[in-house]
């Protein structure tokens, strides 16, 4: 698991996009749409997902809809880098269904967050009842998501 894959055809890469555009096609018509027999992609995917190229089988869901506006994008920074203080920032990322996505980064910031939230009011409450509660962390900086101009899950394989 974790290695890279060098050697994958043309066949399985095709099959792999299809995948990741829409993972709810039944195996025949991925099969159909890949130029290939339903018995070989359904092994094909098998061993994808038994070696970790194919991580899970998600649906996505429109934030909007679910009363769940408000992105933001949150900077934060450690007090230090111990491994008590890396622990606990993690477990509280973990633990926390707002936080969408975190990043840890090199530069002036030791994290970037992607959370959602409701409005700025539900925010403001997650942030001060649980990041800046944390004791391991000094700072965090919100940005305000105004406009998603893409946004994607499908990887340019």
């Amino acid at each position: 698991m974790g290695q890279v894959l060098k050697d994958i055809s043309q066949q399985h890469l095709h099959l792999l996009n299809l995948v990741q555009r829409d993972c709810s096609l039944p195996v025949g018509a991925l099969a159909e749409k890949a130029g290939m027999s339903q018995s070989s992609a359904w092994r094909k995917i098998q061993e994808l997902e038994a070696d970790g190229v194919i991580r899970k089988r998600v649906a996505i869901l429109d934030p909007a809809l679910l009363d769940l506006r408000l992105c933001v994008m949150a900077q934060v920074t450690l007090e230090d880098h111990h491994d008590e203080a890396i622990a606990s920032f993690s477990a509280l990322v973990r633990d926390r269904p707002e936080i969408m996505e975190c990043f840890a980064l090199s530069g002036t910031f030791d994290y970037m967050l992607k959370i959602r939230a409701r409005d700025v009011e539900s925010y403001d409450n997650f942030m001060t009842r649980y990041l800046l509660r944390n004791p391991h962390i000094r700072n965090v900086v919100s940005s305000f998501v105004l406009r998603e101009l893409k946004s994607t899950t499908e990887l340019p394989i």
